[in-house]
């Protein structure tokens, strides 16, 4: 499988199943389409009024030793390994896990309209976790972890600053249990920053490993979107220590992440505004909100959004050797291998490697399943106890899913988001449709950025 696209003047050719991708010519560009529909003669016979017939020859010559070598129209050869993979597998009940979302608490002090966590409540109650059932969380997942030595904790809410204290506590009973059981942990943090401060910073800094700070862009999105409970918005006062932790991180280790909505299909503007105020290292996400949200995207958005994807791509790039140059989360794509094929092919592991755990210590496959009822899978005292949904989750793939057969982006999105995709279709062996295009269209400019920076010898 072949995709074939044009972004910012380059023509690009991405061979699906090896990853390989050319910056070719009008010719090749023209002549790679017509290659394994056509025989060569009636190929040239196509193109010779618009090329030399000598070019033409050299080009199909081109095109089929790459072909040969296995970089142009290569075959799958992942599908059997993962079915096999699966057949082969152990009980659920060995299932390896890696990584917690601690809720640590469901509550916020902010009203954010599109909040998929209802300010924190998760379709149910307000509430704070206890240190008790953070230790044993904690404890679940060392239990869980097999030899696996590096595991992961993420401080989520609501807004987990309103229950620092026991963050900090749980923090220090992990790294005890990292000397007894020979792991290492790897917190991070999820925060609005109403509540930051030098001692929060002092901590965050010590102890993070990442921290997610949660801001739209402009003051007039911010605070359309993300006010106090009161309708103030939050933007004047959180940007100042947004700005002070990012400059005492050196610029590194966190995320200014925003979400953009109908209200700003001009989204770029946004991204632009926080490398403005110095933030490096930016992600602005897409809402995902039910289709009667008058913030909610519509099909008839997608035009508008992958043109202000391809304008941030021209962006990035003219900034790239200056002070305000930055990163955009969504167009950074490792093109020499990345993770595992297995890793790329099933996903972020929810419902298996990855679970999410309520305050009072229910397990869900991840933070946006929590409140569903029909996912419960157990709690952190008893352990996994729905298998039939660990192994559905566990069977979750590109190959599991029908718009993902012949779709290009399916080696580097793994198959989308399985909450959005239960959303919006009741199954997480579905896709996102809206997700599915702009995922596409930031895969499109993540490769034509590569393409120009190789360009410029780097």
């Amino acid at each position: 499988m072949i995709h074939q696209y044009k972004c910012n003047g380059y023509s690009i050719v991405l061979d699906v199943n090896s990853g390989a991708v050319h910056v070719v010519d009008e010719l090749a560009y023209d002549a790679i389409a017509l290659f394994e529909k056509e025989e060569h003669e009636e190929i040239l016979a196509r193109l010779r009024d618009r090329y030399p017939e000598k070019e033409i020859q050299e080009v199909l010559e081109d095109i089929q030793e790459l072909k040969n070598q296995g970089t142009l129209f290569s075959e799958d050869i992942y599908q059997d390994k993962i079915l096999s993979r699966q057949m082969n597998s152990k009980s659920p009940n060995s299932t390896v896990v890696k990584a917690l979302c601690l809720h640590i608490a469901h509550d916020c002090n902010l009203a954010c309209r599109y909040c998929f966590a209802e300010e924190g409540e998760y379709h149910g109650r307000r509430a704070l976790m206890s240190y008790e059932t953070g230790r044993q969380a904690l404890d679940f997942l060392i239990a869980n972890s097999g030899n696996r030595k590096n595991l992961e904790v993420d401080f989520f809410g609501g807004e987990p600053l309103m229950n620092w204290q026991v963050v900090k506590d749980l923090v220090a009973y992990g790294r005890k249990q990292e000397k007894l059981y020979d792991k290492k942990f790897r917190f991070t943090l999820t925060t609005n920053g109403v509540l930051l401060n030098d001692e929060v910073e002092e901590f965050v800094n010590r102890e993070m490993s990442n921290v997610v700070l949660s801001l739209d862009g402009r003051q007039e999105i911010n605070d359309k979107m993300r006010p106090f409970r009161g309708g103030k918005g939050s933007y004047d006062l959180i940007v100042p220590k947004f700005q002070k932790l990012a400059d005492s991180r050196n610029q590194e280790k966190y995320y200014v992440r925003g979400t953009f909505t109908r209200n700003n299909l001009d989204f770029c503007e946004d991204v632009l505004h926080l490398a403005d105020l110095g933030f490096k290292q930016i992600s602005v996400e897409p809402v995902v909100a039910a289709p009667e949200e008058p913030y909610a995207l519509r099909e008839e958005d997608i035009p508008a959004i992958c043109e202000e994807y391809d304008k941030l791509a021209a962006e990035m790039i003219k900034r790239h050797h200056t002070e305000k140059n930055f990163n955009f989360f969504h167009f950074m794509i490792d093109l020499t291998g990345g993770p595992c094929v297995y890793k790329r092919l099933s996903g972020c592991g929810s419902g298996t490697e990855y679970l999410a755990v309520t305050p009072w210590g229910d397990l869900y496959p991840c933070h946006q399943f929590v409140g569903e009822e029909s996912f419960l899978m157990g709690n952190v005292f008893d352990g996994v106890k729905n298998t039939d949904l660990q192994k559905k989750f566990a069977s979750c793939n590109v190959y599991s899913k029908e718009k993902c057969q012949n779709c290009f982006a399916k080696f580097y999105c793994s198959g989308g988001c399985a909450a959005n995709s239960y959303k919006f279709h009741g199954s997480i062996h579905d896709a996102y449709d809206i997700g599915c295009e702009l995922q596409r269209k930031r895969i499109e400019c993540a490769i034509m950025i590569k393409a120009a920076l190789a360009g410029q010898g780097e």
